[in-house]
Parts: C-alpha cells; structure tokens; sequence
C-alpha cells in the first residue's frame, strides 16, 4: 500500500523524453568555473592563487566554520582567475576559474576508505565532510552536520528521499537504477555515522522499476526498507516524506531531527558512496537536461563547474528558450543567463519553449481556497499573499509566512494565476530583514 501526506497537487510529469535514457558521461569543458560557496553556511575561502597549476579532487576552497564543506577541482589546470560570476541562486559569487588542460591528472593521496563496518562513526562523519558532500536534492546543506546533531537530540532513522515529484526531472531515478548498490552503501555510511539502526528509502509508485532493484540491493539488510509512496507533488518535501514514511508530525519550527530523524536524497547517499569506495572527492553530479528547446535531452553526469552553456552547445538546441530553469519548474529559479555553473545541488537544467513556459496575467482573487487544500503545510496562501503585498510583514508572520517550504502548489493551483509562492517568499524575506533591523 503507498503512504502519502495531506494537500498537494498533480503537475503533469513531463518526464517521458528523459526516463526511459541512462545516465550518460559529459565532456569536462575547457574551463571550469567553480564557486567557493556550493552550500547553506558560510562560504569557503581559495586555497588556491591565479597561476597556481591544480589536479583533479585537489581542495581549492575551505572554511573553519562548523555550517560549510570544502569544495574540489572538478579537473587539472591552471587557475586563471578569482573573481565574482553568476551563480544559480540568481547572486554574483566568487568562483575560481580553472582552465582544463585535459589531462585529469589526480591530486596524490587518494585513497578508498576501508570498508564501513571497519570505521568508526566519527571516521565516517570526517570523510563525508572532506569529501565535501552537501544535500544533492537542492538543499546543499552539508551533510556532515546533519550527522552530528545538537546534544541531548535522539536520532533512530535516516531517511533517503527517491520520491522525485519535480516533473521534468528524472537524474534520481536513473541514479536509483544504475547505482542502487551505491545508494544503499551510501545509506549505510549515513546510518553509522548517525548511530542509528533504521534506514528507510521512499519513492514514488511510478518508479516500480526503481523500487524493485533498491529492494534487490537491499534484500540482505533487514534494517533497510524501500517505502512505496503515492504519487503526488511535493511528494519528497522533507517535513511530508517523513510523515508518508513513519506517521511523524515534525512541529512548527522544529527540523526533522526532533523527531528522530535525519532526510537525505539518495544521490546524497550514492555521492557518499563513489567517494568513499575511490577516494575522490564530490566533484560531479547526475542532472536532468530537458525542455522542448534542447535537441538531445538526457540524464547526465557532468562536472562540477560546467557551464550551463556549454551543455545546451553540447548537446544541441532547437531554439533560443523562452526560460531557462536551474532545478524543477516548481521550485527551481530561472537564470538571466546561461553562463552559470553546475554546482554540487544542481539537479536540472531545463530549456523551456514559451508554450512550456507560458504566463498568464493574474487576476484577482476569488477566495476559492484551493491554494488551502493544496498547501502541504496546511496554511493560507491567499492571505500571506496578500498581507505581503500590503506590508504587514507582522501579520503575515503570525499566521505562519515562515513555515511555507515555497513548494508552488499554491500557484500551481490557483484558478486566477496569482503567483502566491513568490509573493510570500518576499514577505519572509522581509519579515527576516525587519527582524535584523530588531
């Protein structure tokens, strides 16, 4: 029986062009732009000078904070530059520019871990954060910390998110597919560095395919289970995948560790495992390329740094899109320009035409309540929105601005085409910055 949460929606899935293709090995480009901040926490600093030659899996870029992780050259080359470019959070970032010389000579001293049940939870939670592992479903929070939570916080299961309920995208079912035994070595990584006994998978029942080969994967642990869930959009959310999955309300304000639990994607947990087995660090990545505007769409592994531009040159376009998209259309952000990096959690590119991307004029809104129905976290868009637009930033807080996960089933849904989800992600923007200004 597949397990769900209370609202959502059903986008069409668009993923037919992409679901059905494996994973395919992209060309590193001939210069690679990697950003210093690839995470949430505080951005890393160069290890690395202009003219400096790096190898493939070097550390460029650290940080002493606690919230970060290291970010690796994707390549070997010489640095050509330090300097502020585009990033796909939409801000200019510092990113060291690396020309390719072709070679991907490795950096010395990489070496495979030994096997888990030989390390220790503090050996395991070490390597995850050298390795520069982050959440790889878009939330890039390291996951090195997510292993050591607060002291007096009980943790009994990790969690791993194979839900994928972005249409379009489809780079987590082919990783589920290909790489399942590397999922499940990966989930075991993240559950002895947790120290907890219980791993879980949930995914989507369109994926049976997928469910079927993590379930022969991990036919010899009795303390892992595949979950099948309902398909249903946001279905891999975090606060409702682990309602689907354990019945666990996770309250207001609380992360899911109160509640025992730790949420990871599973190309998180495959990132773990390719690192720990070889050795080289998190330096690239499985994305989706789709869209009506691309000529040869596909679920691709690409490192880290390639520009958004060279993978639509590479693989071809039909026409100039109408919107680029970095992640899913629901909760992706689209790009001024394609000279923007893949970094660590990019999990799509999409090239929209505009009848994929077409925008209708907003009309006002008829208190229908289908934005509440739809709202996972059961709150009422209409009114945020509104009290955003107004300005009363205070009244917008009381009835739980902060608590919308931008999801975009509320504009999704909305009859009159009120763009809901943008106009609150506003308003908690400015409920933060008032609270600064306090």
């Amino acid at each position: 029986m597949s397990r769900s949460f209370r609202g959502g929606v059903h986008p069409p899935h668009r993923k037919k062009s992409t679901e059905g293709l494996p994973i395919e090995h992209l060309a590193a480009p001939s210069v690679v732009v990697i950003p210093v901040q690839q995470h949430i926490g505080a951005p890393c600093e160069p290890l690395v000078a202009v003219g400096d030659r790096v190898l493939m899996g070097q550390k460029i870029a650290d940080c002493a904070a606690r919230v970060t992780a290291p970010v690796h050259s994707s390549v070997s080359g010489k640095v050509t530059a330090i300097e502020m470019r585009p990033h796909p959070n939409g801000r200019d970032t510092r990113a060291i520019i690396i020309e390719n010389d072709g070679l991907d000579e490795k950096v010395a001293g990489l070496t495979p871990c030994p096997d888990i049940d030989l390390m220790s939870r503090e050996e395991i939670i070490a390597a995850v954060r050298e390795f520069g592992i982050v959440g790889m479903g878009g939330g890039a929070f390291p996951t090195h910390v997510k292993l050591t939570p607060p002291e007096g916080v009980t943790l009994d299961t990790v969690l791993l998110n194979g839900a994928e309920c972005e249409p379009y995208l489809t780079c987590d079912h082919r990783v589920m597919l290909e790489w399942a035994d590397d999922v499940i070595y990966g989930l075991r990584c993240l559950m002895k560095g947790a120290g907890v006994e219980k791993g879980m998978i949930g995914v989507e029942v369109n994926k049976p395919d997928a469910i079927a080969t993590l379930q022969k994967a991990a036919e010899s642990y009795g303390n892992i289970s595949v979950v099948p869930l309902k398909v249903k959009y946001p279905q891999g959310a975090e606060l409702q995948l682990i309602d689907a999955c354990l019945g666990r309300k996770v309250p207001t304000g609380k992360l899911p560790l109160n509640v025992g639990v730790i949420v990871n994607n599973v190309h998180t947990a495959q990132a773990i495992a390719q690192s720990m087995k070889t050795g080289m660090p998190s330096v690239d990545r499985v994305i989706t390329l789709s869209g009506a505007c691309v000529e040869r769409p596909g679920n691709l592994l690409v490192r880290v740094g390639t520009l958004f531009s060279d993978i639509l040159k590479e693989r071809g376009q039909k026409c100039e899109p109408k919107k680029l998209v970095c992640g899913g259309p629901m909760m992706g952000l689209a790009m001024y320009t394609p000279e923007v990096p893949v970094c660590k959690c990019t999990s799509g590119i999409l090239a929209l035409s505009a009848e994929e991307a077409s925008y209708e004029e907003a009309m006002a809104c008829v208190r229908c309540g289908k934005c509440v129905d739809a709202c996972m976290m059961l709150l009422h868009p209409l009114f945020i929105s509104q009290y955003g637009e107004r300005g009363m930033w205070e009244r917008a807080e009381e009835i739980g601005a902060l608590d919308c996960r931008e999801c975009g089933a509320c504009s999704f849904i909305c009859p009159a085409r009120r763009q809901l989800t943008q106009t609150i992600r506003l308003a908690k923007s400015d409920i933060y910055a008032n609270r600064s200004k306090k």
